[in-house]
């Protein structure tokens, strides 16, 4: 068996990024280990996720691509079973949604900027009950 775990996510601060995702975005702080010389290994994830994201604060030219690892696309997927729930909590908690919730065939969507600029799609998909 094979599963993505882990997806790096370019970030300028460590305690920022954390405030965002913890703080805003609701995810878990999963592990936090110094390692040394500023470096830390920083994974947040969405509750109930076996999927994460590690925080990794650029350094050198990376610090060019926060915000824009997707080239100005949506990067990330956040998918809900409680879009109208997650939506209002996340929008309430200083989130910035860039267009209103859509209703697709696929089911409901609304993209969001994290605290660099990175595109994330919240999505429920069509056929999925909320609580």
């Amino acid at each position: 068996m094979q599963r993505l775990s882990l997806t790096a996510l370019l970030v300028a601060d460590y305690d920022d990024a954390i405030a965002f995702y913890v703080g805003k975005a609701g995810f878990e702080l999963v592990e936090e280990t110094d390692q040394g010389g500023g470096k830390r290994w920083v994974v947040v994830r969405p509750p109930g996720s076996d999927a994460a994201l590690l925080l990794a604060r650029a350094v050198g030219e990376q610090a060019a691509r926060i915000g824009d690892q997707a080239g100005g696309r949506v990067f990330l997927f956040l998918e809900t079973d409680d879009f109208a729930g997650d939506h209002a909590r996340m929008s309430a908690a200083g989130v910035r949604f860039l267009e209103a919730p859509r209703h697709e065939p696929y089911g409901s969507v609304a993209v969001f900027e994290d605290l660099y600029g990175t595109r994330w799609d919240l999505i429920q998909r069509a056929g999925t009950v909320s609580p």
